[in-house]
């Protein structure tokens, strides 16, 4: 892959550019957006971002109403940097559709090193190989040459899965990464019937799983399929 394409969004033109010079000394290629709007502008109209830098608080479209409208376009990962930090302030952006947080003011090193963990997560967009197909951009499953419809909630619980093959996770921690929500004591039941309804689509014999696997004592995991 070449450079890395990542869109600033921030209405505070010193901020965008401070963040702009720092991105570029990386290696990163960099586009800038001066408000929500003008950001969900460029993801229509310009090449692939791999990944959008998005301030909160901006007049006329604010951030959490640019990164929901962007995930129509992309599942490119967001980082919201921004002021706000009070949690509900985070609920809400994770909630639209946002990736990580990280309030300002920041370093240099922990806002490279958010974007370098963000960037490795979501680099491998698809899996083309083999009788599993994902294609992240288009939100479409297939197996062995055809294609399988999945709810939003089964396709973002797979790929979860999917980009961390052999890692067990626990039910709250598929909750509150794929529901972004507070866990309750109805969370457990709520993935593990995903889970299921996972299995009965993509296995051949969901009572004996080759892909999602269960691991007892600490969760779900999925395993890569022999090519």
């Amino acid at each position: 892959m070449g450079k890395s394409r990542i869109l600033i969004t921030d209405d505070e033109k010193d901020i965008r550019n401070m963040v702009k010079v720092m991105l570029e000394k990386e290696g990163f290629e960099t586009v800038t957006a001066h408000n929500g709007k003008d950001a969900i502008e460029k993801v229509k109209t310009e090449p692939e971002f791999h990944l959008i830098i998005m301030d909160i608080i901006m007049p006329g479209c604010d951030g959490i109403t640019a990164a929901a409208a962007i995930r129509k376009y992309t599942d490119a990962p967001i980082l919201f940097l921004t002021a706000k930090s009070a949690d509900e302030d985070k609920i809400q952006a994770y909630g639209s559709g946002g990736d990580d947080y990280l309030v300002k003011p920041f370093s240099r090193v922990e806002l490279i090193l958010r974007i370098r963990a963000l960037l490795k997560r979501y680099e491998k967009k698809e899996k083309t190989e083999g009788p599993i197909v994902l294609n992240v951009s288009r939100r479409i499953f297939e197996k062995n040459g055809q294609m399988i419809q999945l709810t939003e909630k089964e396709f973002d619980l797979l790929y979860y899965l999917y980009q961390n093959p052999g890692i067990a996770f626990s039910t709250q921690e598929l909750y509150e990464h794929i529901w972004k929500e507070e866990v309750l004591p109805s969370s457990a039941n709520t993935v593990m019937v995903h889970i299921l309804k996972l299995r009965k689509k993509i296995e051949e014999d969901y009572t004996h799983p080759k892909y999602i696997q269960t691991v007892w004592g600490k969760g779900y995991c999925y395993v890569e399929p022999e090519v």
